[in-house]
């Protein structure tokens, strides 16, 4: 009756995943020979890491990663692309975002941007940190639309308070003097927050100036991205949708 009662409180008490196991270990017979402190440390890493797991779950669903298998584990080191895997490394520990640092990923179309860009979202997201993906085209949108329905205020909030930003496709077209301020206005509340970026673009920074046009406005957009920023350039010309036969570049 003891136990029954134990399992039934720590199922109120939401630890599901701990009275599982205090349930399995009064049906083994081994357990008997384990210490007290062994068994309740048993009981008490599987239930935070099933908390661990949850939390991961739900940041990889909020994040809506533009490729949502991509992993840093799956990125693909061919000799022609050239990419750095010792700092790929670095990054997928997150340790530029505790920094207040940002990524830039550049490449012909094709190259697998988006895939090392989520791949690094995808391990901010273990780490149980906020991402949110969008293509730049699609954000611009967005603020469109909210302008008109009044709700400006509430999306510029969201992109301002994750912990880690993804641009994808980041100025493939030249911009209008507004959505140039719609932009300035979310990468200077979070590099004021000292809050993460990882831009994904076929241009290189230097290019960037002429696309955003205006040039007080793209002083003040590159400035505080470029000297802040951790470089990643993919070469080869060959695309990896065409290296792997698939309709995406995924690697």
């Amino acid at each position: 009756m003891l136990d029954s009662n134990t399992i039934v409180r720590m199922n109120d008490l939401h630890l599901g995943t701990m009275a599982k196991e205090f349930e399995r270990q009064i049906s083994d017979p081994a357990c008997q020979n384990l210490s007290f402190e062994d068994r309740i440390a048993m009981m008490v890493d599987l239930q935070w890491r099933c908390r661990v797991d949850s939390r991961v779950e739900r940041a990889l669903k909020k994040a809506k990663l533009g490729i949502p298998g991509a992993c840093v584990e799956g990125i693909l080191y061919h000799a022609d692309r050239k990419i750095d895997k010792n700092l790929v490394a670095r990054l997928a520990s997150c340790a530029y975002i505790a920094d207040s640092k940002n990524i830039c990923v550049t490449g012909a179309s094709g190259a697998g941007k988006t895939f090392i860009a989520c791949a690094f979202g995808n391990s901010a997201c273990r780490n149980t940190l906020t991402v949110a993906y969008v293509r730049l085209p699609e954000l611009l949108n967005e603020l469109a639309v909210a302008k008109a329905e009044n709700n400006y205020r509430t999306v510029i909030s969201h992109y301002k308070k994750v912990r880690l930003l993804i641009l994808d496709e980041w100025l493939l077209y030249s911009l209008r003097v507004g959505e140039a301020r719609d932009l300035l206005e979310i990468i200077e509340a979070r590099s004021s927050a000292g809050a993460s970026m990882i831009f994904c673009s076929q241009f290189d920074p230097k290019g960037w100036y002429e696309k955003i046009g205006d040039p007080t406005l793209a002083d003040a957009v590159c400035d505080r991205i470029i000297h802040n920023c951790f470089r990643i350039h993919i070469e080869g010309n060959d695309s990896m949708r065409k290296r792997l036969g698939t309709d995406s570049a995924e690697v």
